[in-house]
């Protein structure tokens, strides 16, 4: 694993040590990133499922002003804070290692994000859709700035509606399916409710 662009060009990643994340190639990062190039610059990133952080990393190396990593697993946290000391970045990187549905439910955070990566495990989209279809409709009603886009990975073969956020773009790699969704309308300024996780 490796940075393919920008600022740290070249730098080596930590990869995972387990089976529990599933890490980009090259070739689908760089066209992933060559659809976000407009909107890079100065972005707040919220990396979903972060692995040991090649997306979000990817991002601060491209020019975002900051990004916040959210992972459960371990041995993965553990990595992606190594691989964000390495590339001495820790004044633009948060890491949230607690129930990423549950702190997207209770959080008072309003962080006006403008781009997400949501790579859940692909068991998730058939054992989890509930917590998925929250997730989504807290991101939307609290979090995503205007024009916001999420950056959704799955399975080619598995498909879920996020409403209220709308596909934009999709692409497939092999038997990957990432979709570009945007919310669907502009949330109420007045918006403080919360969408309970199951």
């Amino acid at each position: 694993m490796r940075i393919i662009a920008g600022q740290f060009r070249g730098r080596k990643l930590l990869p995972p040590d387990t089976d529990a994340t599933r890490p980009v190639t090259d070739r689908v990062k760089q066209s992933v990133f060559d659809i976000l190039t407009p909107v890079m610059e100065g972005a707040i990133v919220y990396d979903c499922f972060a692995g040991t952080g090649s997306m979000g990393l990817e991002c601060l190396s491209r020019g975002a002003k900051r990004v916040t990593f959210f992972e459960t697993e371990r041995t993965a946290a553990a990595r992606l804070k190594s691989n964000i000391s390495t590339l001495k970045v820790q004044d633009q990187s948060t890491i949230i290692s607690g129930d990423l549905f549950r702190w997207f439910a209770q959080s008072t955070a309003r962080d006006n994000v403008t781009l997400v990566f949501l790579d859940p495990p692909y068991r998730y989209l058939s054992e989890r859709t509930e917590d998925l279809h929250s997730l989504a409709a807290n991101l939307a009603a609290r979090f995503l700035a205007d024009g916001a886009t999420v950056v959704f990975r799955h399975d080619a073969r598995d498909s879920l509606d996020l409403p209220p956020l709308v596909v934009t773009d999709s692409r497939e790699y092999g038997g990957m399916a990432v979709e570009f969704l945007s919310p669907r309308v502009t949330p109420p300024a007045d918006s403080d409710k919360t969408v309970s996780t199951p």
